[in-house]
């Protein structure tokens, strides 16, 4: 989809022509690049280089932390509850806690994007 600028820039409502427009050069994530495969992965599919777009080396990055790292942010709640001897954060969902007790794991994940985005796309 980032082929397309509708995607990648933003929409501004025009208006002398009363359409929306689309006008903006797409910033370097969503241009394509040429990155060097290592010698490992060279060996391995016979490619030297690889185009992408930056932002799916991001997206990787991301959703492998995601996949990994995620579900520990319910091991980690689970511990601070039973550290003082809760149960469940609330009672807003019988049987199942709180709103805490439901997104656990999005609250590490919302910490690690924060500081991903503001150390690496920024």
């Amino acid at each position: 989809m980032s082929g397309w600028r509708y995607f990648v820039c933003p929409v501004e409502f025009n208006n002398d022509s009363n359409r929306f427009q689309v006008d903006c050069e797409p910033s370097q994530l969503f241009q394509l690049q040429d990155y060097a495969l290592p010698s490992v992965l060279e060996s391995f599919t016979g490619w030297t280089t690889v185009r992408l777009y930056p932002f799916q080396i991001h997206s990787i990055a991301l959703s492998s932390f995601a996949s990994i790292m995620g579900p520990f942010g319910g091991f980690f709640a689970s511990g601070f509850k039973r550290a003082f001897k809760i149960k469940d954060f609330a009672n807003t969902i019988p049987g199942h806690g709180g709103i805490m007790d439901r997104f656990d794991c999005q609250y590490l994940m919302a910490t690690f994007v924060n500081v991903y985005i503001a150390s690496f796309i920024r």
